[in-house]
């Protein structure tokens, strides 16, 4: 099992996805009036785009009305599945945008090793390595940001070896949440008795994976997803400095 929204967002339909490389090439061809001129204009080969929208054209129907060369000349255009397709896609976008954008796991640890701009952080639920502010050094207390968008879903027997992955963080845990959305589940995962870090993960996946409360996962980031800070220390009142 493997769901992570650190990827871009896709339509899926069997084993084909429409992704954001897919929309950007037919928005080119509306724009355009041609597969051959968006191609071009897109810096890509003609071949390879025309392969591309056959592809998806087997699964989600026709997408690009050609007509033969005369004397007005030869041109495409998108139909009407088409359309409805770029604005199914334009919804997941815009939410999984504004879920991704409003969650975020905090860890407040203490920082025990640095390399330049990394460092290690223990935490509660365990270590990470983070970025971290520059003015953050051995001893002190950070706080690290994790962005849901950015965690990597796997079962237990299926996830990655931390020393084979740049997501090299990694923590065990259990499905204690699941919110869904028109198109986006956020996925609250138990790390320990006192924290959940939060993964996005499309419906589709969540279904196809079969991701349910009580289940046993293992969640991995990578150490240039998160950032560390060092907390602000709230000044006393004047009224208490007296």
């Amino acid at each position: 099992m493997d769901a992570t929204a650190d990827v871009e967002v896709q339509l899926g339909q069997g084993d084909v996805a429409l992704t954001a490389r897919d929309r950007t090439l037919l928005q080119a061809v509306a724009a355009h009036g041609s597969l051959n001129a968006a191609a071009d204009a897109l810096g890509r080969s003609y071949a390879h785009a025309q392969r591309r929208i056959v592809e998806l054209e087997e699964v989600f129907g026709p997408l690009v009305d050609r007509s033969r060369g005369g004397s007005g000349g030869g041109g495409s255009e998108l139909t009407a599945t088409a359309e409805q397709l770029l604005a199914r896609f334009q919804r997941l976008q815009a939410e999984f945008d504004g879920v991704a954008t409003a969650e975020e796991t905090v860890l407040s640890g203490t920082v025990v090793d640095r390399d330049g701009e990394l460092a290690t952080v223990e935490t509660p639920p365990g270590t990470v390595r983070a970025i971290v502010d520059t003015e953050a050094s051995p001893g002190d207390a950070v706080e690290v940001g994790i962005r849901a968008d950015t965690v990597t879903l796997n079962a237990p027997p299926e996830a990655p070896e931390p020393a084979g992955t740049s997501a090299r963080n990694q923590f065990a845990g259990t499905v204690d949440r699941i919110d869904e959305g028109t198109a986006i589940a956020l996925v609250a995962l138990a790390i320990d008795p006192d924290t959940t870090l939060s993964a996005l993960v499309t419906d589709t996946s969540l279904d196809k994976l079969d991701i349910s409360e009580g289940a046993d996962l293992v969640a991995s980031f990578k150490a240039t997803a998160t950032v560390g800070v060092i907390p602000a220390i709230e000044q006393p009142d004047s009224d208490e400095q007296s």
